[in-house]
């Protein structure tokens, strides 16, 4: 199973458009990374969602490129806004960042975004995506996970 982005939208439609609107509202989020002596590194990112996939594109040589070419595992959370309001949630993706050397599919990502080149660009393999959020006096947390059913946790 390749656990692509379309992979999840096929799964959870709804929950896919709205964890992609999410990352979408703002450009700039936040990226964990594991360092080599295995502590974390935060940094930040934008995210790209095209040809069904979600990519991570970040400059030749930064820490975080090192970072997942020796480690692919990674988590990235959607900024939360410039208030304390949260009315979209808190949105987080964690998976696998599999990096793309071939030079057709990074000539077509540069081509459709525009990115400045050169650049390391990662192709996601997703592991989890959650949503927390408030809806009533409710929190409402939502896990998908490949080839499992969406959890809905409630707690009031």
């Amino acid at each position: 199973m390749n656990n692509s982005w379309a992979d999840f939208q096929a799964a959870e439609p709804d929950f896919a458009a709205t964890t992609r609107q999410r990352f979408e509202k703002y450009t700039h989020h936040v990226l964990a990374t594991i360092r080599k002596d295995g502590s974390p590194r935060v940094t930040g990112l934008e995210v790209t969602f095209r040809f069904g996939e979600l990519w991570l594109g970040m400059m030749p040589n930064s820490r975080k490129a090192q970072d997942l070419q020796r480690d692919p595992r990674f988590a990235v959370h959607a900024n939360p806004g410039a208030d304390a309001s949260m009315d979209d949630g808190d949105v987080r993706i964690g998976g696998r960042a599999v990096e793309v050397t071939d030079p057709e599919a990074m000539a077509r990502f540069q081509e459709a975004t525009e990115a400045p080149q050169p650049f390391h660009l990662f192709r996601v393999e997703l592991t989890e995506v959650v949503r927390v959020g408030g809806e009533g006096d409710e929190l409402v947390v939502r896990t998908w996970r490949p080839g499992r059913a969406l959890r809905t946790v409630r707690r009031r």
